[in-house]
């Protein structure tokens, strides 16, 4: 996973924030139920987030700076992604044959015992 990275958002987009958390007054007519200050905000991160280049479920405020200040972790492209699962399966391959030498060296070293006895 890719480490996180501080990012400072323009004033009108902690304006849309914002906005997006407040309540609104809401009539229930049929059952419907409009969305929740909390769905809205979440749906406002989602948008800085494509706008800004940034996964919207890993933000987190930076102690000590403004509201406009938050870390998170950085979106991947679908090239980034394909890379990134190549290179672990590569790692989880090389791991593997590694652990097979292993077996296989403790084998013969008994196998030589074996025999020499």
């Amino acid at each position: 996973m890719y480490p996180r990275i501080n990012y400072e958002m323009a004033e009108e987009d902690l304006s849309e924030l914002l906005e997006a958390c407040k309540s609104v007054p809401v009539i229930i007519i049929g059952g419907y139920t409009p969305s929740s200050p909390q769905e809205n905000a979440n749906r406002a991160w989602q948008s800085l987030g494509k706008k800004m280049g940034f996964e919207s479920m890993t933000v987190q405020p930076i102690q000590g700076k403004g509201t406009r200040f938050f870390s998170a972790i950085p979106s991947e492209t679908e090239a980034q992604t394909i890379e990134r699962v190549k290179k672990e399966c590569e790692e989880i391959k090389a791991k593997r044959i590694e652990k097979i030498k292993d077996q296989i060296a403790k084998l013969q070293d008994e196998l030589n015992l074996e025999e020499n006895e």
